[in-house]
């Protein structure tokens, strides 16, 4: 906070995440180490304004989800990073995947037992960072680890075996006194339509315990329909300078998903789909200054940060800024993470609150 900027809520954070995930493998650039990544978000200033704190990643090469079974060493030392960097820790990444130890949302007995095994490390990590200090908001980041073809196979009863395996894994974060966001994104089957996401979500039926993460760069691609045709709200070869038309649909989509928003990441998009490593294609992240993207990060911000009556709704107390996928030289360059918390200045800026410190 300085006297340019006078609010302090919500609070900025970094991703972790983005040093991992498309890192690594066969024809995929190495992934960037914790250390780095947290030393980058702490050099990052604007106007005298630092990022508040960071989201993180819990799984390899950032953290050993297992290593936290066993003991709380792994969890202090996180905790340990954020605070001699003065940063916070948010939001948690659930490794849910199969590739990770976790297993299909959708799947069968053992791999439903996979996936809630994983929320549950999750949430205990969650937990004690909570209660170490150094993790005053956020929530436990899920999806449906399934794919969207595989969705497709049995549409109905994947939806149907989805919701049920959510209601016990938020039996699981109420069991630690934490929150679970489902991150809407196209690649995840049952959650790849916001039409199809809603369905989760009230299906579940538990809002005090599963909410929606909005991600801007992958709910635009809400909009065209993107694996899920039937439900686009513009057509395929929408105009992007019809901006009235544009901002009609994007209102249609965050008035169905804000009351459900609990988490949400600030990022750009030049409305096509990207994907690196082992990730499969979802919305491009682009940097946010890049001159094709189609969201003005600031003013689309607030269909998500201010409800019907024009105020802030602070229904989460951080957002976060998401650049999955940027190639390692963009993310080892200081200047875009300047750009990224300028932007996310001005988000504050324009929708945020200040708060007594």
């Amino acid at each position: 906070m300085s006297d340019k900027h006078p609010n302090n809520y919500p609070k900025l954070h970094n991703a972790a995440w983005p040093g991992v995930v498309g890192k690594g493998g066969p024809g995929a650039e190495p992934p960037i180490d914790l250390d780095t990544m947290l030393d980058l978000t702490a050099a990052a200033e604007v106007d005298g304004v630092k990022f508040d704190g960071f989201d993180l990643f819990l799984y390899l090469p950032h953290i050993d989800i297992d290593a936290t079974v066993r003991s709380d060493d792994a969890i202090k030392e996180l905790a340990d990073k954020a605070a001699r960097r003065n940063l916070q820790i948010g939001t948690v990444v659930a490794p849910i995947w199969g590739g990770t130890g976790g297993g299909a949302a959708m799947g069968d007995a053992a791999e439903r037992a996979k996936f809630l095994a994983q929320v549950r490390k999750g949430c205990r990590v969650a937990k004690v960072l909570r209660e170490l200090g150094v993790r005053p908001h956020g929530a436990v980041r899920i999806d449906s680890a399934s794919s969207v073809d595989a969705w497709c196979q049995d549409p109905e009863g994947n939806q149907k075996r989805i919701i049920e395996t959510f209601r016990e894994a938020c039996t699981i974060a109420e069991d630690h006194g934490e929150r679970l966001a489902a991150e809407g994104e196209i690649c995840w089957g049952g959650m790849h339509s916001w039409k199809r996401m809603l369905q989760i979500l009230e299906g579940v039926g538990r809002p005090q315990t599963l909410g929606f993460q909005s991600d801007m760069a992958h709910t635009l691609l809400y909009l065209l329909g993107y694996n899920a045709p039937e439900d686009a709200i513009l057509p395929p070869d929408f105009d992007w300078s019809d901006r009235a038309r544009f901002d009609a649909a994007y209102k249609t989509l965050t008035d169905a998903l804000r009351p459900w928003t609990i988490d949400l990441h600030i990022a750009q998009n030049d409305a096509t789909v990207h994907g690196s490593g082992s990730h499969d294609k979802t919305g491009r992240h682009c940097q946010a200054t890049d001159p094709n993207g189609k969201l003005d990060i600031v003013r689309h911000a607030g269909y998500w940060m201010r409800g019907p009556d024009g105020q802030p709704t602070r229904a989460f107390r951080h957002i976060c800024w998401d650049g999955c996928m940027f190639p390692n030289a963009v993310m080892m360059n200081p200047k875009t993470w300047n750009d990224i918390l300028a932007a996310m200045v001005a988000v504050r800026d324009a929708h945020g609150w200040k708060e007594p410190q």
